[in-house]
């Protein structure tokens, strides 16, 4: 029976040339084991997790053939269920294994698919236990060279290899902009060594750090409650045990005994010891994985609250100053300043990749929606080192490539982000966008239905096409492009006709007219707009509306007649994606994928 190798939790990363870095993901850590009757997944505990993963099982039954050579394996990885290629979502792994129903569970399946990452092996064919790690990840990178698996973490295919790194630095930054769980460190030369806690695997967690004040202890099982203020009423933040050290737990537990009131064998104190605790989530009262950090006391239990909890749990980037938090951005909704930066840091992960090395256009509200605002293209001469910059014909760009950068951005009162259709030092687009702009709101069913057609047209093309909100009053569908996929002129050739389609099938509802006046209340499918040097609001930007609405990514079963854009604000989408996912999170990867075959076959003809 397979007995995982564990790492042991340090506060240090190790350095050095024998050491190497991979991402440490939330998930069930499980053993691939397949041999000539089958394949099956068994958790670090011996149970047996098949039957809960039917989607991986289903993908790597179509390889039973090509691994024949290569059996019996049994791989060491982590099952997961991927928001980012960084993050997990542990939350909704656990539903999947409590669940016993199997048509839930294959429902649950496809809405949120599971992935068995592979780290280690302990056998390929033969016993490789005894062999090094370096020569472990090698046997596995030409087993998965062999099956067309990916060397990588994708978030389509159903299985991935984790590769590693030798240098953990921006490893770690790349992982605190996903909110990932943290990295192992791995020496390379050696063994596999089933059932021990090693010194040679070391798991660097990325803890986020909330503040409390202890309110009660236990002393049969030594745990401390801590709690926060909610609107001037107590409200727990959850238990810690680990983490303190023998001299700190003595005399804590010394003064709360003699000061503490004892009820049902519980000593309860009034707010007072303030404390630090590391975590890896904290919500309705309960930490994930609490340990205490430190003392602080520095701070009165009356700053101790949820707003603050909830502050901390974002993990604003420290080098970046905040001005005026309290500033009414939105003054209807009375969305502040700081709800504004808690926004994009909770969707930089989605939100940077549709950034990056692109000349930004910024529109800056300074003093909020309802004031004057100003479009902004050019780097200042006080931004910040961290703020990217891109120079052209003698001019300076802004480029927002970090995490720093956006927040510093949208510091500076920058309400929405609008993007080219290129990337810098590039000459061809990199998606094409079809803008569908109806007169009004209350013509916004015309969006729906305009996407519809074009979904179809898609489909039919066999192009992979992604749907947003414009945040305001249309839609938007985007179709990402590989690098020198297609040149402005097919691009606009393409959307030209499909505008030109529309327009012929429903004249009184779609119009390619460019002089709003000539519309009437028709949508507008705005082709033109795709153009070198033109620009898009990027997903998931923020926009100068009054209720403080989202360009949001959707699903496509999501655009119906029932949708309505003002319902995706900065307050609701954030939850919408922890709770659903990015409907965009294959963008990436998908645009490898396009085939243009049927697409240049319509624009030749």
């Amino acid at each position: 029976m397979w007995n995982p190798m564990l790492p042991t939790l340090t506060n240090e990363v190790p350095e050095g040339d024998n050491w190497v870095y991979e991402v440490k993901y939330d998930g069930f850590r499980t053993s691939l084991e397949w041999k000539e009757e089958g394949v099956r997944f068994i958790s670090r505990n011996g149970k047996d997790l098949t039957e809960h993963f039917p989607e991986v099982i289903s993908f790597l039954e179509h390889y039973q053939d090509q691994v024949r050579e290569f059996l019996p394996l049994s791989l060491d990885g982590e099952m997961v269920i991927l928001k980012t290629n960084l993050c997990a979502d542990f939350s909704l792994l656990q539903q999947r294994g409590r669940m016993k129903n199997m048509d839930k569970i294959k429902q649950h399946a496809q809405t949120f698919p599971a992935q068995f990452l592979c780290f280690d092996a302990l056998q390929i064919g033969r016993n490789l236990q005894t062999r090094t790690f370096e020569k472990r990840k090698e046997e596995i990178k030409d087993l998965f060279s062999s099956l067309g698996w990916p060397l990588h973490i994708s978030l389509l295919k159903p299985i991935s290899l984790i590769p590693f790194y030798d240098d953990y630095q921006p490893l770690w930054k790349q992982l605190e902009l996903a909110y990932g769980e943290g990295i192992v460190a791995k020496q390379k030369h050696q063994s596999y060594q089933q059932g021990k806690r090693v010194k040679h695997w070391l798991k660097i967690k990325n803890w986020r750090k909330v503040t409390g004040f202890i309110t009660e202890f236990d002393p049969e099982n030594d745990y401390f409650t801590t709690s926060i203020y909610n609107q001037n009423k107590l409200e727990t933040l959850g238990v810690v045990k680990h983490g303190f050290s023998e001299e700190s737990f003595n005399t804590l537990t010394k003064l709360i005994i003699e000061k503490g009131e004892k009820k049902k064998g519980i000593f309860h104190i009034p707010p007072a010891i303030c404390i630090q605790i590391n975590c890896l989530q904290a919500e309705e009262g309960q930490l994930r994985e609490p340990n205490f950090d430190q003392f602080r006391f520095d701070l009165s239990p009356e700053e101790c609250t949820l707003k603050k909890r909830d502050l901390d749990l974002t993990m604003l980037p420290e080098n970046v100053e905040i001005t005026s938090p309290d500033k009414p951005l939105w003054p209807q909704p009375n969305f502040l300043k700081q709800d504004h930066l808690i926004y994009l840091r909770k969707m930089a992960p989605y939100m940077l990749p549709f950034l990056k090395s692109k000349k930004l256009t910024l529109i800056r509200y300074p003093h909020g929606v309802e004031d004057e605002s100003f479009f902004q293209k050019h780097r200042p001469d006080y931004a910040p080192d961290f703020v990217g910059a891109y120079k052209e014909s003698g001019e300076t760009f802004i480029l927002c490539q970090t995490l720093e950068s956006l927040i510093w951005i949208g510091n500076q009162g920058t309400i929405e982000f609008h993007i080219p259709f290129q990337k810098i030092n590039e000459s061809f687009p990199d998606e094409i966008v079809f803008d569908l702009d109806p007169p009004s709101r209350k013509e916004f069913s015309l969006a729906i239905q305009a996407a519809q057609i074009l979904k179809m047209i898609c489909d039919q093309l066999e192009l992979y096409a992604f749907v947003k909100t414009s945040g305001n009053k249309g839609l938007q569908i985007h179709i990402p492009l590989p690098a020198n996929g297609l040149t402005y002129d097919e691009t606009r050739a393409f959307t030209e006709a499909a505008a030109q389609l529309l327009v012929q099938q429903y004249p009184e509802k779609f119009t390619i007219e460019r002089l709003k006046k000539n519309r009437g209340n028709r949508l507008y499918v705005d082709y033109v707009q795709h153009a070198e040097g033109k620009t898009i609001i990027a997903p998931y930007s923020p926009r100068s509306t009054k209720e403080g609405t989202i360009a949001t990514p959707l699903f496509w079963e999501e655009v119906h007649e029932d949708l309505n854009p003002t319902q995706f604000t900065i307050t609701s989408v954030p939850s919408r994606v922890s709770k659903f996912g990015c409907p965009m999170r294959y963008y990436d990867e998908v645009r490898q994928e396009q085939n243009f075959t049927k697409l240049k076959q319509l624009i030749n003809t």
